[in-house]
């Protein structure tokens, strides 16, 4: 591992702990995805996660505090844009027709995407807002 890489993967350690401590599954390679999406059961919030402060800074609490209800994802995982390249290609293959978006977040049930929140509806916009974007989406679909 270069010295780059090495310091990415300490700056974003705490970034993955932040949502891993609220329960949320990393998905690291191609294959965990491929296993993830194949045995996908009820509803899932999958979080692209992201470096970018200002977005994923957002995202990140949003993505905890919309977990505080009656009504959500029966299950959560994570990819990490531009530190799990591969894992966060192969999962984006399954956002049918989304462009990338890096941070996002989708709401999935049996391998197809029920909403998604693009990081122009995260950046700029209140954690507020985007908690209660995704309580609306729990609560059509969980």
């Amino acid at each position: 591992m270069n010295p780059y890489e090495q310091y990415m993967k300490e700056v974003s350690k705490p970034m993955r702990d932040e949502l891993t401590g609220a329960g949320f599954t990393e998905l690291l390679t191609p294959e965990e995805v491929n296993e993830f999406v194949s045995t996908m059961e009820g509803t899932s919030l999958v979080v692209v996660n992201s470096v970018c402060g200002c977005a994923a800074g957002l995202a990140r609490p949003a993505a905890r505090l919309s977990l505080e209800q009656d009504k959500k994802p029966d299950q959560l995982v994570t990819v990490f844009a531009g530190q799990d390249r591969e894992a966060t290609a192969k999962m984006r293959e399954f956002f049918d027709g989304i462009e990338p978006s890096s941070p996002s977040m989708a709401l999935m049930k049996n391998g197809q995407v029920l909403h998604f929140i693009p990081r122009e509806e995260i950046e700029g916009h209140e954690v507020e807002e985007i908690v209660n974007n995704l309580i609306t989406a729990y609560n059509q679909y969980c």
